[in-house]
């Protein structure tokens, strides 16, 4: 896949050397610790997983977007994360975009944004972690 974007379960394909918030691949990005609504939203995760897209400011919305759709047909949930504006502004309009393409199909999905710690390269930084689901 050509793509920026990457789930879990895809190999992970080395980005060309720019910025950090275009590095951020799974073996780079581990989540250590959520900033916000740590107690209450972690238990409920932990039953359901979704899969995760990283998004880079590269990344290409319409692309993203395809790939969000096809986890949320799949899955019922994705996970979305991005570091940096231009990589979250990526991300956002990737689920606008998403949103049109399963409202044809009669699915309707909302998002709710939250923060993230990842570390990239052993250092801890904040990213912008957008769960969508299915409405």
């Amino acid at each position: 896949m050509s793509l920026e974007t990457r789930s879990d379960d895809q190999p992970d394909v080395p980005a060309p050397d720019n910025t950090e918030e275009d590095h951020m691949t799974n073996s780079q990005s581990l989540p250590i610790a959520r900033a916000v609504g740590a107690a209450a939203a972690q238990g409920a995760e932990a039953q359901r997983s979704a899969e995760v897209l990283k998004v880079s400011t590269r990344s290409r919305p319409s692309a993203v977007a395809g790939a969000i759709a096809g986890v949320i047909r799949e899955n019922g949930m994705a996970e979305v994360q991005s570091i940096g504006a231009g990589a979250t502004n990526q991300a956002i309009k990737a689920v606008a975009i998403a949103r049109s393409y399963l409202n044809e199909e009669g699915i309707d999905i909302v998002c709710v944004p939250s923060f993230i710690d990842v570390a990239i390269d052993e250092e801890e930084r904040t990213a912008i972690r957008l769960l969508i689901e299915r409405r």
